[in-house]
Order: C-alpha cells, then structure tokens, then sequence
C-alpha cells in the first residue's frame, strides 16, 4: 500500500538512451550531439548500447562525438571493496585526511581502462608525488619574486642550458596537448611529474641554484635562468590546472595577487618555434649522461664520507666515444655536475675508474678540489682570496657583494 505504480516508464533502458533528447536538445545552455558520454564499462550493452540504437533510429547518428570509459574501483590488492572484508575507501576520508588534490591526482595517474586499485599505500604514493610537484613550483615562486620585465633575457642571448630547457618545454607541450586531447591523463601525469623530478629538482633548477643565489644581479645567466623559470610556471600551471586545479589556482594568485580573472581561464601558452630543437635536445641528452656517470662517481666519495659535498671535487673526466665529447663542447662540465672544478680528458680512462654499465664510454677519476673554500659560493677554488677588499670570497662572489652594497647605499 506505500507503493505507487508509475506509468510514464517505457523501459529503464530505453528511457535513458532518450535523455540526450529531452537534455541536450531542449536546454539552450547545452548542445546535441554531446561531446563526451563517460561511464563505467558495464554500460557497453547498457546506456552507451540504448542511447546509440534510439539516436540512431530517430536522429540518424550517435548522440554524442566520442565515449570514453572506466573500469571499477578495486582495493590496492585487486579485490572488490566490501564491508565484510573492511577493505572499502570513502572518498570523504581521504578528502578529510589528504585532501582533495590527492583524491583528484589518484584518478589522473591509474589506468582507468582497466580496473582502478586504490588504499593507504597507493594514497601514500600519491602524497608523495603531489609533495614534489608542490616544492617545484614552490621554488619557482621563491626565485620569481625577485623577476621582472627588465631582466628578461631573450633566445638567441641566452647560456645553452637555458635553450635546452625551452627545447624540453616544446618538447612537453606537444606531448601534454596531445596526452589530454585523447585523456591519457595517466601519460601526461607521468610524464609532467618525470619532468619536475628529474629535469628540474634533480638537474636544472640544482645547477642554477648558484647563478641564482651567488651571481650578480645583472648576469645574464642569473637573468636568463629567471626568464626560463618564468616560462616554466607559465607551462607548468597550465598543464597541471585540469589534475590540481586548486594548487595551480594557489600558485597562480601567489605569484599574481591582483589577477581578477584565473588560472583555468587561460590557454596553455604558445611555444615559439625556435625553442623546438631537436638537435639541442639530443646533444644535452648526451651531455645528461655524462653528467650522470660524474654523479655516480661522487655518490661514492660521499657515501664512503670522503667528501660531505660534491664541491669538494674536481674530477677527471675520460670520455672515450667521440660523439660525446662533441657533444661537451662548449659546455663547462664543472658548472654542470656542480664540483668546483673538472677536466675533460680524450681516452678510455685507466681501469680503476669509475664507470656506469649504461655509459661505458664515460670513466671519472676522483680529484680533490684545489684552492680555498669561498665563504659565500662553497666553491674551492685557487683565485679565492686575490680580492684584498674580501678576502674570504671568489672574484665573481666579491663583485656580486659589491654590486649589492652599492644598489643598498641607494637613496630610496
């Protein structure tokens, strides 16, 4: 007697294949065909099957442009959540305990065309990823304080470092644009995390660190490192906005307080053509390799507490293959594997050198750095100590206190 039969139900089915009519087509606000139809794979015979077979019998095409599907959601070891097994996540408790950031970057990097696996160690690693992808921009924020049109430097002035990352942003963009276009949101998380870990954290921003905070003001690798930077947070919070849209629109309004608008209100940024060097990018791609064999090397002076910092060292370094060396030239290797100093040696290098499996062409040979440890660079260097007026400093990091101390007895 509670109940009440309804009468205007044809079939569950049949009714819900139809809604793109009395949707789409009735609200002005809407369009028909839809664009996207997205629901879980059972419904390859349920609404994705009715709504094509009534669009088709009556609108002659399938109401909507393109379907795109999920597997369900499993616990981290592949078993379907349920009570009795105490296995299931509410999303509300991760929301409450990670935040929603976690929630949404959880979803961008599983495999949704297979079943989804989540629980405390998958939320974890989350975590962790967000954690990384949060200091990056955070120091980009840091450093872009102190950036401003003026100091802009452009392409053709800039250190080849700084054009080899402008190559690497190129190099991202059409991936990530292509990446959304077809929503492998799981390749474009991947790849933009890989990109902040290990081609910014782990390699550029570290190299810069001491143009950035040891060089004078008006540098032109200071300068230019600053006008990549800023390219990067322009890039960076574009890509990221649709996975972390909350933390790109905290970054954005850090860095552009008086901004009315938002950072989801702007197009990703254009590239210009001269960035996309591929020849740039293969010859740092071995220029990277070498690096990595160098670091390798003082991983294991470090590790043996040899020495507490790789400016502690000048290595050797013997590079066999001559490709390689080509691709050195030109580039100032101490700068780059950030020891206070290194040399270049053609040759195999005597058998006791340290070698990487993947870059047998490569052998270092520890040395220690000759000089006086700068008070301010860290560098251990012979020319410490040439400048009566600071003794304690390099000629470069004296000129840079002496730029300072002029621009602070400015009036003003």
């Amino acid at each position: 007697s509670a109940w009440e039969k309804v009468g205007d139900i044809l079939d569950v089915w049949f009714d819900s294949g139809c809604t793109h009519a009395f949707v789409l087509e009735q609200r002005p606000d809407l369009k028909w065909p839809a664009s996207l139809y997205l629901e879980g794979s059972d419904q390859h015979r349920g609404w994705f099957q009715s709504s094509l077979l009534e669009a088709c019998g009556t609108r002659g095409r399938a109401p909507f442009d393109e379907v795109l599907t999920h597997g369900f959601v499993n616990d981290e070891d592949g078993r379907k959540m349920s009570k009795s097994l105490g296995n299931v996540v509410v999303p509300q408790k991760v929301i409450e305990q990670s935040g929603a950031e976690i929630l949404r970057l959880w979803a961008m990097s599983s495999d949704y065309a297979e079943d989804l696996r989540i629980g405390p160690d998958i939320i974890k690693a989350n975590v962790d990823s967000y954690r990384r992808l949060r200091n990056t921009l955070r120091f980009l924020l840091g450093n872009l304080a102190h950036y401003r049109d003026g100091l802009t430097v452009g392409y053709s002035d800039m250190p080849e470092l700084e054009r080899y990352m402008l190559a690497r942003i190129a190099e991202l963009d059409a991936f990530v644009r292509d990446g959304y276009i077809v929503y492998d949101f799981k390749r474009v998380f991947h790849a933009l995390l890989n990109f902040c870990v290990n081609d910014l954290s782990a390699f550029y921003l570290d190299i810069r660190k001491d143009a950035l905070y040891c060089d004078p003001e008006d540098s032109v690798t200071r300068r230019a490192a600053l006008t990549v930077m800023d390219r990067l947070f322009a890039a960076l919070t574009a890509w990221l906005a649709p996975m972390l849209c909350f933390t790109m629109e905290e970054a954005w309004l850090t860095r552009f307080p008086e901004d009315k608008g938002s950072v989801h209100l702007r197009e990703f940024p254009d590239v210009p053509q001269e960035w996309d060097d591929t020849a740039l990018r293969e010859k740092w791609r071995k220029v990277r390799q070498v690096r990595r064999a160098v670091t390798g090397a003082l991983e294991i002076e470090r590790r043996e507490r040899r020495i507490g910092s790789s400016l502690e060292a000048a290595p050797k370094v013997y590079v066999a293959d001559v490709a390689l060396r080509g691709a050195l030239e030109g580039v100032d290797l101490a700068e780059i594997a950030i020891t206070s100093g290194a040399s270049l040696v053609a040759g195999e290098g005597p058998a006791e050198a340290f070698r990487l499996e993947d870059v047998p062409e490569v052998a270092v040979v520890f040395a220690r750095a000759v000089g006086t440890k700068c008070a301010r660079s860290w560098k251990i260097l012979p020319e410490v100590g040439s400048d009566p007026e600071f003794p304690s400093l390099s000629p470069r990091d004296a000129e840079a206190v002496r730029q300072f101390d002029r621009l602070t007895a400015q009036p003003g």
